[in-house]
C-alpha cells in the first residue's frame, strides 16, 4: 500500500502531519513532569528545542522526536526529596554529559565496534523489548473505559487499511479524534482545566543545582538509557530503510540527545528521549519526512506559551491514547520480528534461541539488577545480557551483523517494500 505523498505537497497537509506527531507524544511528555513535581509547560518547550537541537547535530537526517524520559523518575522523585527540585535538576544535566562521553567512547571505536556487538539476533529481541515493555502503560491507559480505547483503536486500524489519499496516512489523528469525539458522548472529557487556564503564560523555567548526592542517583541511569537508545536508533533505521549508526553516525546522535538531555536540565524539564510513540507513526503511516517532525517540535515550543490550548489538548482522555498506544507500540515490537525474518535468524539454532530468549524475558519481564543504590531493569539490561552472550557463546555460523547488513539494503532500496517507502 503505497503511503508517499507528491513532493509538492500542500502546507497544510504537512502541517496536520506534524500535529499527529505533536499529539502522540503530548500525554508521555506531560506525564513526566506531573509525576516528578516538575512543570509540564517547561517540559513541553525542552522536548520541543530539545529535538531541533538533536536535528542540527545529526544534521536533519534521522526523523526521531525527543520527549520526556520516564527511566528517570524514580531517581528524580528521590534527589526532588532528598535535596529539591534544583538538586535533581542538576543530576540531568550531568546525565547529558555522561551521554558525551558514550558519544566520544563510540567516535573513538568506529561503527565497526558496534556492528560487531549487535548483529540480528541481539538487535531483533531488543526491538521487540523495546515495543512491548510499553505495553503495560498502553494497559494502564486503557483501564476505567476499554470500550472507548477500543474504539478509538478500531478507528484508527481502519483508517490506516481502508481510507484513500490523504486520509490514510494520518489514521492516529483521525483515530484520536475519533475516539475523543466517542468519549465526549460518554462524558469522559473534562474541560474544568481549559477554563482555569491563562490564553498566554510563561512556563516557570527553574535553575539548576549541583549536589554531589544527588547527581550520584540520576547520572548513572544515563548508562541504561544510553542502551535504550542505540535500540531506538536502530528501531527508526529499520524502520524507514536506513542506517543512521553510520550516516549520520552513533556518535552524533548521541551527542544529540545528551545535549538535548543537558538543556533540558538547565531550563528545569526532564531528561529527553527518542519516543517509541513517534516512531510508531512512522511505522504506521510511511511518512519518514524529518522536517515533519521538526514542525512538530516547534508547534510544541509555540504551545509550551498557550496555556488554554494546551490545557484543551490535556483533555484527551488516559483511554483514547491508550487505543492508539496499542497500535503504535505493537509497531515497534513488529519490527523487531520483521529483523529477525529478513535477516534469517535460524532461532532453531540453540545458541540464538538462548540470546533470543534471554533477552524477551529479562526486559519484557523488567528483571531488577541492583548495584548498590542504583537499581536498572528493562531494554538496558536485557540488550547488555545479549550483547555478552553474543560474545561469549561460540558461534560457528557467524551472521552479518543488522547495523552493517542495514547499510547494505538501504543502498540497494531493499529494506522495504515498494510501497513502505513514504516521502514527503
Amino acid at each position: 500500500m503505497k503511503k508517499s505523498l507528491p513532493a509538492e505537497v500542500s502546507g497544510v497537509r504537512f502541517t496536520v502531519l506534524s500535529v499527529q506527531h505533536l499529539f502522540a507524544m503530548f500525554g508521555a511528555t506531560i506525564l513526566v513532569p506531573i509525576l516528578t513535581g516538575l512543570d509540564p509547560a517547561v517540559a513541553l518547550f525542552t522536548s520541543g528545542a530539545g529535538t531541533l537541537l538533536f536535528h542540527l547535530v545529526t544534521g536533519g537526517k534521522v526523523p526521531a522526536y525527543l520527549g520526556s524520559s520516564f527511566a528517570f523518575i524514580a531517581p528524580i522523585i528521590a534527589a526532588r526529596e532528598g535535596y529539591g527540585i534544583a538538586a535533581a535538576l542538576g543530576g540531568c544535566v550531568i546525565a547529558g554529559l555522561v551521554y558525551l562521553a558514550g558519544s566520544a567512547l563510540v567516535r573513538v571505536a568506529g561503527p565497526e565496534s558496534i556492528a560487531r556487538l549487535l548483529p540480528p539476533v541481539v538487535v531483533g529481541p531488543v526491538i521487540i523489548v523495546i515495543g512491548l515493555i510499553l505495553a503495560g502503560a498502553a494497559r494502564i491507559m486503557s483501564e476505567g473505559d476499554m470500550l472507548t480505547a477500543m474504539v478509538t483503536l478500531g478507528i484508527a486500524i481502519a483508517v490506516a487499511i481502508y481510507a484513500k489519499g490523504f486520509f490514510k496516512i494520518i489514521p492516529i489523528l483521525l483515530g484520536i479524534g475519533g475516539g475523543y469525539l466517542f468519549a465526549l458522548a460518554r462524558g469522559l472529557v473534562d474541560f474544568s482545566t481549559v477554563a482555569g487556564a491563562a490564553w498566554i503564560s510563561l512556563p516557570r523555567f527553574v535553575t539548576p543545582a549541583f549536589h554531589p548526592a544527588a547527581i550520584s542517583l540520576i547520572a548513572p541511569v544515563a548508562i541504561a538509557t544510553m542502551v535504550e537508545h542505540v535500540g531506538d536508533v536502530l528501531v527508526i533505521g529499520r524502520t524507514v530503510g536506513k542506517n543512521f549508526t553510520t550516516e549520520p553516525g552513533l556518535h552524533r546522535t548521541l551527542l544529540g540527545d545528551g545535549l538535548a538531555t543537558s538543556l533540558a536540565g538547565l531550563l528545569g524539564g526532564p531528561p529527553n528521549t527518542t519516543y517509541g510513540e513517534n516512531i510508531g507513526v512512522l511505522a504506521i503511516t510511511g511518512v519518514y519526512n524529518p522536517a515533519i517532525i521538526r514542525l512538530a517540535a516547534v508547534l510544541a515550543l509555540s504551545l509550551s506559551f498557550v496555556g488554554k490550548l494546551g490545557a484543551l489538548i490535556g483533555t484527551i482522555p488516559d483511554q483514547v491514547m491508550g487505543g492508539i498506544c496499542v497500535l503504535l507500540f505493537g509497531m515497534i515490537a513488529s519490527v523487531g520480528v520483521r529483523t529477525l525474518v529478513e535477516n534469517r535468524v535460524d532461532l532453531a539454532n540453540v545458541r540464538n534461541l538462548v540470546i533470543a530468549s534471554t533477552i524477551l524475558v529479562v526486559g519484557i519481564g523488567k528483571l531488577p539488577f541492583h548495584f548498590g543504590v542504583l537499581a536498572f531493569e528493562g531494554v538496558g539490561p536485557a540488550a547488555i545480557i545479549g550483547i555478552i552472550l553474543n560474545q561469549v557463546l561460540p558461534n560457528a555460523d557467524s551472521q552479518n551483523s543488522a547495523v552493517g547488513k542495514g547499510k547494505k539494503e538501504a543502498a540497494a532500496g531493499r529494506d522495504l517494500p515498494k510501497g513502505r517507502r513514504g516521502k514527503v
